[in-house]
């Protein structure tokens, strides 16, 4: 059973910085990460995903440059560093695993998700 942990969010100022952490266990698969975020009233997004190969990275067009995902397979997990933190980027943020090996930012390519964490930034 795949199970999926986030933590790391809290408020922070325009400017600033978080890291998020995601705990998986049980997904032995090749196969994605990502990260996902959904704010009041919208749908839910693609921010950030990777491979579990370690080869392929994708991000949404308004976090380039600000957020950076990346894993440690020692500790199985993976990490979105966010800087540069706007209001806009208020959100739950979720990650999620799947199966697809080509690391998308479609919800629907994942089959695992884990409860989320609030990231909060204020003008």
């Amino acid at each position: 059973q795949v199970q999926l942990v986030e933590s790391g969010g809290g408020s922070v100022q325009a400017g600033g910085s978080l890291r998020l952490s995601c705990a998986v266990s049980g997904f032995t698969d090749d196969g994605s990460i990502g990260w996902f975020r959904q704010a009041p009233g919208k749908e839910r997004e693609g921010v950030a995903a990777l491979d579990t190969g370690g080869i392929i990275r994708d991000y949404a067009d308004d976090v380039k440059g600000r957020f950076t995902i990346s894993q440690d397979n020692a500790k199985n997990s993976v990490y979105l560093q966010m800087n540069g933190l706007k209001p806009e980027d208020t959100a739950m943020y979720y990650c999620a695993a799947g199966l697809a090996r080509w690391a998308p930012l479609i919800a629907s390519r994942y089959h695992a998700w884990g409860q989320g964490t609030q990231v909060t930034v204020s003008s």
